[in-house]
């Protein structure tokens, strides 16, 4: 089984912003901190979703367990709807991708226990900015 935590991290709403994914399982433990631009707070952290199933894919397509600290992202996931059009292409990416696993379960979880991947996201929204100030 593969557990998958995602969060975003950006500097004002919309502002820079960064993603954070923490995987383990399947013998792996992969940590990603990556800045992806200009975006608001909830776009990131679809963009997270979908570059973590992405990257969990290339480990395993049997049992994925997602964490997120988001609501509007585990809501949006298991209503399979999102009101805001902005989202839905994020969305519906990552419900294709999520039916590529045998299983599939997303499960809302406090900041408290997202720390690895919030803390990936923040450095690399950090890096991000000192690289502009220069």
């Amino acid at each position: 089984m593969i557990e998958l935590y995602i969060d975003a991290a950006t500097a004002g709403n919309p502002g820079p912003s960064a993603i954070g994914i923490f995987i383990k399982g399947e013998g792996q433990l992969i940590k990603i901190g990556e800045a992806i631009g200009e975006n608001d707070n909830h776009t990131t952290e679809f963009i997270a979703l979908v570059r973590g199933l992405t990257e969990a894919l290339k480990l395993s397509t049997g049992i994925i367990s997602v964490r997120s600290d988001s609501k509007i992202v585990v809501a949006s996931i298991e209503k399979e709807y999102v009101k805001n059009e902005a989202y839905k292409p994020y969305l519906e990416e990552a419900l294709e991708l999520s039916k590529k696993f045998d299983l599939f379960f997303i499960k809302w979880i406090p900041s408290s226990e997202n720390r690895a991947a919030d803390t990936l996201a923040r450095e690399a929204l950090r890096s991000y900015q000192k690289k502009q100030t220069r």
